[in-house]
């Protein structure tokens, strides 16, 4: 894995490298096999001269490689958000706020990147611009393109690219968005950090919207402390930093709900990253969270994703067949579940959930952070989740299972951190470290001490 990005930034710095050679690099990544189908637009001509000019002027991100999902408006470029059915939409007249604000830090943009169609799946798969590979990102890209394992994995989603961007080396954060685990997921499946913060933190204008309640703005990078910088920059706040040692933390295991059906090199790496915490010093206690088991009731019409996605697409669709046949049929089928939603459900659903909230906000009390596997399996092979009715079935299970953990976090309105906990001859396994809102700080100050105990 190439340096992350602040010891980068030190490097610059300190003159022993350039910007401009960084950018070098990521281009020659972005551009190799390992970003097979990561980026929809490139910017690569443009990135490499705004990284010789922004390197000179101290910037904060120093004129390095950032790519942008294919959800945030960038002004000059028409956002898709992995679809055909936008293709003909007028491009943006200015910078999401998010993009604008990675632009004023002297981010470099890289591309745009790929991502499941309308950010409707935490599996990964786009039947219009194919799916990138998950990437282990503890290989070194520049060395050859090898993908962990002996066939092509499929990257998690929505955020596919923008963490295959990350994991390969070619970008040092990528943009992306959380609404069930969308920055988490491909967080886990690639080996790298991925940080849902609170989602009020960061403006989700210029963003093509998924729920307008789940919906979060945020980023993947290579370490905690990157992700620190991210957010920082994204929600335009200080991180209030904590050097207290791990022996000062009390941490909630979640045991209901959040290990089932776990497979066994989740359920080992999980177990292990445990004891080592235990052995840093961290107090672990178990707690039932049977809170969890309610969510299904509450979301048995459907939830906030399928009702709030088909509010802003009911109008794309009146325009014809023609636009009903650009969408994936599995994308479309979850967003046309939405029209099914009564507006005494909706009511109701908004009800059931702050109660719930509450409920969970009592439990969690006393805990600096809980702990759960950020997914219960390891990354299938595209092959078993590509398009095709035949597959369908397999598809929906494994999104299910995928979604299942990170999604309660978004339905609590909290925030949370996956990390990789994985070693170097399994595949990548996510640790997910959470609480409720406005835990931010403390969930990223155990997740700083916590990185360094799960090195393996």
């Amino acid at each position: 894995m190439r340096p992350d990005l602040t010891s980068t930034l030190q490097s610059l710095q300190s003159g022993q490298t350039t910007a401009a050679a960084q950018m070098a690099q990521s281009v020659a990544i972005a551009q190799s096999s390992a970003c097979r189908n990561v980026f929809l637009q490139s910017r690569f001509d443009t990135a490499q001269a705004h990284a010789e000019q922004a390197g000179m002027s101290g910037s904060r991100l120093g004129g390095l490689a950032v790519s942008i999902k294919d959800l945030f408006d960038v002004a000059g470029d028409t956002t898709t958000a992995g679809s055909t059915a936008m293709a003909d939409h007028i491009a943006a007249s200015a910078d999401s706020p998010a993009v604008a604000r990675l632009r004023s830090a002297g981010a470099s943009l890289l591309g745009r990147t790929n991502m499941t169609e309308f950010a409707f799946s935490g599996v990964g798969v786009n039947p219009h611009f194919g799916t990138p590979a998950a990437w282990d990102g503890r290989y070194d890209q520049v060395a050859g393109a090898r993908i962990y394992g002996p066939v092509p994995r499929v990257p998690g989603g929505s955020s596919s690219g923008a963490a295959v961007s990350v994991a390969t080396g070619a970008a040092f954060i990528g943009l992306g968005s959380d609404t069930g685990g969308s920055i988490r997921i491909p967080a886990a499946l690639n080996g790298v950090v991925g940080f849902k913060s609170t989602a009020r933190l960061v403006p989700t204008a210029g963003a093509v919207p998924l729920s307008s309640t789940l919906d979060t703005v945020c980023a993947l990078t290579r370490t905690v402390r990157d992700a620190v910088l991210a957010h920082e920059i994204l929600a335009q706040r200080q991180v209030v930093r904590s050097a207290a040692p791990l022996s000062s933390f009390r941490l909630a295991v979640a045991r209901s709900g959040f290990l089932d059906n776990l497979d066994h090199t989740v359920a080992r790496a999980f177990e292990r990253a445990l004891q080592r915490l235990r052995d840093a010093g961290a107090t672990l206690v178990d707690i039932p969270l049977e809170e969890v088991r309610e969510l299904h009731a509450i979301q048995a019409t459907g939830g906030f994703p399928a009702v709030e996605a088909y509010i802003w697409h009911r109008p794309l669709l009146a325009r014809g067949p023609h636009l009903r046949a650009a969408y994936d049929p599995r994308v479309l089928a979850r967003i046309e579940r939405g029209a099914q939603m009564r507006a005494f459900e909706y009511s109701e659903l908004v009800m059931a959930r702050s109660a719930w909230i509450g409920k969970m906000e009592a439990r969690l009390q006393g805990f600096d952070a809980v702990l759960s596997p950020t997914v219960p399996i390891v990354a299938p092979p595209i092959a078993n989740m590509a398009p095709g009715v035949e597959r369908d079935d397999a598809f929906f299970h494994t999104n299910g299972l995928l979604l299942r953990n990170p999604s309660v976090v978004n339905m609590l309105d909290g925030c949370a951190i996956s990390l990789p906990c994985h070693t170097a001859d399994e595949l990548p396994v996510g640790l997910m470290l959470w609480h409720a809102a406005l835990h931010d700080d403390a969930v990223l100050n155990v997740a700083l001490q916590a990185e360094a105990t799960l090195q393996f």
